[in-house]
């Protein structure tokens, strides 16, 4: 059975002493690391190359939504498991639309974690028990369109509206012309908008950019 290498990002020790000791009693979980805070999530992710990171969606100098975003930046396949006492819906729902594979309550029984673990793994998400994805779905359609993008998809939307091309966006931002298309298409999905000039329009109704 491949081996699968987990990342533990949690502000608490005893947190992720807890759950290290978990996972290392699990014959093909190997933890690869843990972090603190998020910018040593973000050094610790290109140092110890996991499958999957355990992230804590109340990190100390950063949210927890925005590192995850800055994760997926990096390594777009990264399986990303937020860990929140939060309960509300609204939380799942935001970590889901930032391209969270799973969502799992700090209070969760211990064969929950392996279980979101696995889920995520076989490409499937994974929800708290009790939890139905027709009802995030439906507090995801509900968001106004303008919060169902993150906050680098709003940045370069703005850049694209402004008539920026791939490759400036990606120079402007310091990421990989590859990484702005994959933003770009993600805009274009969530807001079902397929052309610059529509994209535009929504631009300035939103206050993303100024009208020159």
């Amino acid at each position: 059975m491949p081996e699968i290498r987990i990342l533990l990002a949690d502000d608490h020790t005893l947190v992720r002493r807890g759950i290290r000791l978990l996972l290392e009693g699990v014959p093909d979980f190997c933890v690869v690391g843990e972090s603190a805070s998020g910018e040593e999530t973000l050094q610790k992710l290109q140092q110890s190359q996991p499958n999957v990171l355990l992230l804590d969606i109340s990190m100390p100098d950063t949210n927890g939504l925005e590192i995850l975003s800055r994760v997926l930046e990096i390594s777009p396949a990264m399986v990303v498991i937020m860990l929140s006492m939060y309960k509300d819906g609204e939380y799942i729902a935001r970590a889901l639309q930032a391209g969270a594979r799973g969502y799992l309550w700090k209070d969760a029984p211990d064969e929950e974690l392996i279980r979101a673990i696995r889920v995520a793994m076989s490409g499937e998400i994974y929800l708290p028990p009790g939890v139905s994805m027709e009802h995030i779905q439906a507090l995801i359609a509900a968001q106004p369109p303008v919060e169902r993008l993150t906050a680098r998809e709003k940045q370069v939307l703005a850049l694209l509206a402004s008539g920026l091309t791939t490759q400036a966006i990606a120079v402007r931002l310091g990421v990989s012309p590859k990484t702005v298309e994959t933003h770009r298409s993600h805009v274009m999905s969530k807001l079902d908008l397929y052309d610059i000039a529509s994209l535009t329009r929504f631009a300035l109704r939103h206050g993303l950019i100024q009208e020159t």
